[in-house]
Parts: structure tokens; sequence; C-alpha cells
């Protein structure tokens, strides 16, 4: 039987490493900012989100706004590349300087805990379950608490995103 998810309000209540190996304590580093967390992957089809999301963060970071990046291998192995690898894509291909995470698993009874926690959350305009594949997106107030959940076909700059990313920058933290 599978472990539940732990019981927590706040979705980043847990501690993760960056790309590079460091532990972060998602709490901490991004206390009262709004945060994008995506799980991504750099044979898809959908790749070119990476540039999206990066535009995100080029437009929203002072205001507030954190992208998260969570490479996954889980889905017909979109990302197979070692952290350095994976790094070194982002950077060339799309310019991508938000934070970017170890690699994890989003699904099944390997997945992490901060994704165990995401997937069981009544969310709009994607309700819980599983993530279907690479580039689900979850959108996290300034209060740790989870306010939306896009499909990996919606873009990150697609309107009703960018109004669910503004009105959440707006909210009070």
């Amino acid at each position: 039987m599978p472990t539940p998810p732990p019981q927590t309000s706040h979705a980043l209540d847990y501690e993760m490493k960056l790309l590079a190996g460091e532990p972060v304590k998602l709490a901490e580093k991004y206390q009262n900012k709004v945060v994008l967390v995506v799980n991504v992957a750099s044979r898809c089809g959908l790749t070119g989100q990476y540039q999206q999301l990066q535009e995100l963060h080029e437009k929203y970071a002072a205001e507030g706004l954190a992208v998260l990046g969570f490479p996954c291998n889980q889905f017909l192995g979109q990302e197979p590349g070692s952290a350095e690898e994976i790094q070194q894509f982002c950077r060339r291909n799309y310019g991508v300087e938000f934070d970017m995470f170890a690699k994890v698993n989003v699904k099944g009874k390997d997945s992490c805990e901060l994704y165990k926690h995401l997937t069981q959350l009544e969310t709009e305009p994607q309700g819980p379950g599983r993530i279907s594949w690479n580039f689900e997106k979850f959108l996290i107030d300034r209060q740790g608490h989870v306010i939306a959940r896009f499909s990996p076909r919606t873009s990150p700059t697609d309107e009703q995103v960018i109004r669910s990313i503004e009105a959440a920058l707006q909210g009070a933290g």
C-alpha cells in the first residue's frame, strides 16, 4: 500500500536539491513569492515551453515570481541527461536563468514527496490526479497554497496562466 502524502497545508514544506546538488528548503528560499512548479524535459515535443518559462521569469521575477523546473525522465525517457547536461541544454538553447532542480519522479509509487502532495490537491482548472506528461504546471501563492494547475499543453504564456500569475502577484504577501 502506498504511503500517503504528508498532511501539510503548504506546498513548499519540502526540501529539494538544486540541479547542482545543493539542498534547498523551499519554504525558506521562496518565502512570500508566487511559485510556478513545472516538471520539465529536454527531449519532449513541449520542450519549447522552456522559452516561455524563461520569458515569465524575466517579466515577473522582480515582482516576486519564482519559476522552478523539475526535470523528470518518466515520460518515454525524454530527460535522460545528467545534471550538467540538463543545465547546459537549458542555458544554451533557452537562456534559462530560473531555478532548476535535480531530476525527480513525479508519478507512481516512487514519486517525490512534493509531487505526491501537489497531485492530491483540489485545483482548477485541472483537478487532482497523476501528472499526465512533461510540463504540467502548478501555481503556488505567497502563502504556500496551490491555487492553480495547468495541463502540459497549456502554454506558460496562455492568457489564463498569465491572469492567474498576475492575480497571485497582486495578492497579500
